[in-house]
């Protein structure tokens, strides 16, 4: 049984446009008065009080006024002035979105009119059962369900709309079903906080174990016999750098200590190979890992080391009869394959080398062949590969040029068909089983979208767009068919490009709604993500990083000079490191931006990357570099900060969002950013922050609560371009 399925999770919710990675906007150059003058009946923007703190680093004075919004109690937040400030924003956001409640609805409407209410994920046999989840009508949450592969009725096995009931937030972190069936582990937040309880239940009684683990930050991951499980619980400073054993029935106070992280910078995963024989604890943070195996049979065994850990080398390990293959960066950037004997597993022979061309981007274990997922040219492969002719290409072939295609849930470790997940800009989520015989796809759901599509009303392309040092940035596109191409259109322009994370240019039911209206919606796939090749990450990074802002701009004034659309008509979007890109280039080329999109901005570079002790500083350093030690890293990150760049200067309208729970960009900072952008800017162009009270990075959970939040946030854009039809 392989990591547990939850992928089932995504099954009919709007996740590309909600997720911490997608959602949209746009302008109208017409409405100029609109971005000077404030909406008539809208009360006066509140003001941060300032205060006075200082920082000295490196020789260099730092003033923060605005220090104070940080709650020095974190991660309890209970300072009245840092609450009734937040209020205020929350307040003043809702005054200015009052007059536009009607466009909200209509926009929500007509999203949640292209979702399958009643919906559920294509089976999937695991074992002696078979597995699924539902969607009911109207609900928020999903049920998941199980029957015999022998035949028999469906079992709920687990409810949470149940679980969810009378809670702001909910969201279910982890599945993880025993080998023999009869349990269930699994764990959950309700607070957006991402401290996760663990529970465990008898899915052959329905009944719910003692057994509670708080705080847990992990895989739940179970021992061969059916009575143990392994994980991880968050330390004081939200990392997990830990992997304990729960032996069922015993005090959780009492569970063994199997490994301990002495690197604060290194965060432990725990997972479990193909064939389940292994269980596998991994180490490391962006740059360099380190790998563990323990016989799943006995835990409490000595753990064998695969290799030692060597700064910038990355690698994961599976197996299967006594070899061991590991997918790793140490020859090439683009990563090889290599196999190793389990009782010399540092001694590496490759199997696959590293290609300039082919990006290899995972590799999964089965009895009879593997499978090599990769990236060429930016486009997704899916290649299966016998082990008696490992250097013999089986790529499957998909019926369009451009996509998303990867592997989806496959559980077990013998498998005649491989389940795979395939969309594109202007196709549907479609599931395919692929028949290993006779090597064809087979269509199993196809995402299907009540208020009705039309896949030839749309035209997708993807086109090169050169930066500013001439390096061609790739850009994909989609638009409804007739849209003028004179400069006229408004655009909606996203971006991540960060930790080498592609944007996948897949579909989007919540992205019609701009469509529909005569809007082109692109993707920058600048560097900072992996869309070319790990060099395209690499190049990105630390100090490069200014090189993704650039590839930004520079393909906007792209788009421009080819007539896709206009300076000032163009709305863009980043959300988490990708909110930092929407506070450098609103710093850097405020006069392109019609209307602005940050969530959950990460845009107070330099006081976060000094504070080891919030949650993911020091396993940040690889990527952005340690301001605390080296004067270099500090000068640069201070050249391109958000925070620290805000200067006296007209700003496009900007929507901000927050969640008062996230431990990845904590609340003060997009809170500090705005308070400081009111005080200096020299226009009042509408400026607003949303903070989420009892959520975390990812907004509000469930089906609707996050659909009304994309239709606050297009409501908000539609009316600063003025295209509201």
């Amino acid at each position: 049984m392989r990591a547990i399925w939850m992928f089932l999770a995504a099954i009919a919710t709007p996740l590309v446009a909600s997720s911490p990675l997608l959602a949209p906007a746009l302008f109208a150059k017409e409405k100029d008065a609109a971005l000077t003058s404030p909406t008539p009946a809208l009360p006066a923007a509140p003001v941060a009080e300032k205060r006075p703190h200082e920082m000295t680093l490196h020789g260099k004075t730092l003033s923060d006024p605005y220090h104070w919004l940080k709650d020095e109690s974190y991660p309890v937040i209970d300072d009245k002035d840092v609450l009734d400030y937040v209020k205020a924003e929350n307040a003043y956001f809702d005054a200015a979105m009052k007059p536009h409640a009607a466009l909200v609805e209509t926009l929500f409407q007509e999203m949640k009119g292209r979702i399958k209410e009643a919906d559920s994920s294509v089976p999937q046999k695991d074992g002696d059962w078979v597995y699924w989840v539902e969607f009911e009508e109207g609900a928020e949450y999903k049920k998941w369900y199980r029957k015999p592969v022998a035949g028999g009725e469906p079992v709920l096995i687990l409810d949470e709309v149940a679980m969810a009931a009378g809670k702001d937030y909910f969201r279910l972190a982890e599945v993880s079903i025993s080998p023999n069936g009869k349990l269930m582990a699994y764990s959950f937040d309700d607070n957006g906080s991402e401290r996760f309880e663990a529970r465990i239940r008898n899915l052959e009684t329905g009944e719910l174990l003692p057994d509670t683990i708080p705080g847990t930050l992990s895989s739940l991951v179970w021992t061969t016999g059916n009575d143990a499980i392994l994980y991880g619980l968050a330390n004081e400073n939200w990392r997990t750098d830990n992997v304990r054993l729960h032996k069922l029935g015993t005090p959780v106070a009492d569970d063994k200590l199997l490994y301990k992280e002495s690197d604060i910078g290194f965060g432990v995963g725990i997972g479990k190979t193909a064939a389940d024989n292994y269980i596998v604890i991994a180490t490391g943070d962006n740059e360099t890992s380190e790998v563990y195996l323990l016989p799943a049979d006995n835990p409490e065994a000595k753990m064998q080391l695969v290799s030692a850990r060597k700064k910038g080398r990355e690698y994961s390990v599976d197996e299967r009869d006594g070899t061991l293959y590991i997918h790793t960066n140490d020859e090439h950037a683009n990563f090889r394959v290599a196999t190793a004997d389990i009782r010399a597993p540092d001694e590496w022979k490759t199997l696959i080398a590293g290609s300039d061309d082919n990006y290899l981007t995972g590799l999964a274990i089965f009895r009879d062949y593997f499978v090599l997922e990769s990236r060429e040219k930016g486009v997704d492969q899916v290649d299966i590969r016998k082990y008696d002719a490992p250097l013999t290409p089986g790529r499957v072939k998909f019926p369009e040029a451009t996509y998303v295609a990867g592997l989806g849930d496959n559980p077990e470790y013998h498998q005649d068909k491989l389940r795979i997940d395939y969309e594109s800009m202007v196709t549907p989520d479609t599931v395919f089983d692929y028949d290993l015989a006779s090597h064809k796809l087979e269509t199993l759901k196809v995402q299907e979208i009540p208020a009705g599509y039309n896949h030839d009303d749309y035209v997708t392309e993807l086109v090169n767009m050169p930066s500013r040092d001439g390096t061609p940035v790739p850009v994909s596109l989609v638009y409804k068919k007739g849209t003028p191409r004179d400069g006229s259109a408004p655009m909606h322009l996203y971006v991540y490009g960060s930790y080498g994370y592609r944007v996948p240019p897949g579909f989007s039911t919540t992205r019609l709604s701009l469509v529909d209206r005569g809007m082109i919606y692109a993707i920058a796939h600048v560097r900072g993500g992996d869309d070319l090749g790990r060099a395209w990450y690499l190049a990105g990074k630390t100090t490069e990083r200014k090189n993704t802002f650039n590839d930004f701009i520079d393909v906007a004034k792209g788009l421009i000079a080819a007539k896709y659309t206009s300076a000032g008509k163009i709305s863009i979007e980043g959300r988490s490191a990708g909110g930092q890109v929407m506070g450098a280039v609103y710093n850097q080329a405020p006069e392109l931006w019609g209307a602005v999109l940050a969530g959950v901005p990460f845009v107070d570079v330099i006081n976060t990357m000094v504070d080891e002790t919030l949650p993911l500083t020091p396993g940040e350093w690889p990527e952005w570099g340690n301001p605390i030690t080296d004067k270099a890293a500090f000068d640069y990150m201070l050249s391109y900060s958000p925070y620290d760049n805000v200067t006296a200067k007209a700003y496009p309208p900007m929507l901000v969002s927050a969640g008062l729970n996230d431990p990845r960009v904590t609340y003060w900072e997009p809170a500090k950013w705005v308070a400081k952008l009111r005080a200096t800017r020299t226009n009042d162009a509408t400026l607003l922050l949303r903070t989420n009270m009892g959520a975390g990075h990812a907004g509000k959970s469930g089906r609707w609560g996050a659909l009304r939040e994309d239709a606050e946030e297009f409501a908000f854009v539609l009316t600063q371009l003025g295209v509201e039809k």
